[in-house]
């Protein structure tokens, strides 16, 4: 598991007391800080004893590290002290999950379930929504755990809940008045491809765009994955999540289509129920009008996900390989 979150959003304290409960029971921790300093790891170890800990105090885990992460998961996956049932990854909290999950791509071997949990500030989420590292964690996890709820008024909470549920209408929002259930939701087994909902109104925001894309017709799948392709080049850093279900010309099933920032996972079909093939794609500072731009030329249409006025972008000419 990745734990992520903006710098000062609580992810230490929501880790601490976590490992504090019995749920906690074969747990390791990685704890990445920029600096020297392993301040949090050493909090961490004041409170909870004989924790397996691993310390990468060397920079920012998703732009320094290299394989060093990779290597550390194989040593605590391989160490016989005790039984492991999960890793967390506690990230610094400049770092971006994109990044940090194309780098424990190498571990595909261990089959190992990785989801990514992010905190949501009650009380200055909104403050630090400009921040690209910020938009990056929210967009990129599986759920968001709204931190501080005790500190804020109801009428903060609501508006942090509203804010995350737009940011990412992808993620579960863990949010309850009794903090150990929150505690345990936030650190609870996620599935590897936990409920799609295609139609969750977006909250506005200056710079995040969240974009729903639908397909009418079947495309070949070597056009879908060239388009893909070309969205992650077009966007790059800009491109926070995309998810959805998309119906190709040669599989019986729709493709389940998974990214955190340009990082894909590999997809496969899908059994659950889906309606129309779409994906919803996040993304910093984009325009649905950039889209023209890709090619293959796919019969697309794009809408802000809880607008109703489309921006069509319907192909004219056939498709193409690039």
């Amino acid at each position: 598991m990745v734990l992520t979150g903006f710098l000062g959003s609580g992810k230490t304290t929501l880790l601490r007391d976590f490992l504090m409960m019995p749920e906690a029971a074969e747990t390791a921790v990685i704890v990445n800080e920029v600096g020297e300093i392993g301040l949090d790891g050493a909090i961490l170890a004041e409170t909870t004893g004989g924790l397996r800990m691993a310390m990468l105090s060397n920079g920012c885990v998703c732009c320094m590290l290299g394989s060093d992460l990779a290597t550390t998961v194989e040593q605590l996956v391989d160490s016989r002290r005790a039984p492991l049932r999960r890793i967390v990854l506690e990230t610094s909290g400049l770092a971006k999950p994109g990044p940090i999950l194309r780098g424990l791509a190498s571990l595909a071997a261990l089959s190992l379930r990785v989801s990514v949990v992010a905190t949501f500030d009650c009380l200055r989420g909104a403050d630090v929504a400009g921040f690209e590292e910020a938009a990056a964690q929210w967009a990129g996890a599986q759920a968001l755990a709204l931190t501080k709820r005790d500190l804020a008024t109801p009428a903060q909470v609501a508006a942090a809940r509203a804010m995350a549920s737009g940011l990412n209408p992808l993620a579960d929002i863990i949010d309850s008045d009794d903090r150990r259930t929150c505690i345990r939701a936030a650190f609870a087994p996620r599935p590897p491809a936990p409920s799609i909902v295609p139609d969750a109104a977006g909250l506005p925001h200056p710079r995040i765009a969240v974009l729903l894309v639908r397909w009418p017709t079947k495309p070949a799948w070597d056009d879908l994955a060239a388009w893909l392709d070309n969205l992650a080049g077009l966007l790059g850093e800009r491109l926070l999540r995309v998810k959805g279900v998309v119906a190709v010309a040669e599989s019986e099933r729709p493709l389940l289509v998974q990214s955190v920032g340009t990082m894909f996972s590999a997809p496969r079909p899908f059994a659950g129920p889906v309606g129309a093939s779409f994906l919803v794609v996040i993304a910093r500072d984009a325009s649905p009008d950039e889209f023209a731009q890709l090619t293959p030329v796919l019969p697309i249409t794009i809408s802000r996900l809880g607008t109703t006025d489309p921006f069509a972008r319907r192909a004219t000419a056939p498709l193409r390989a690039v």
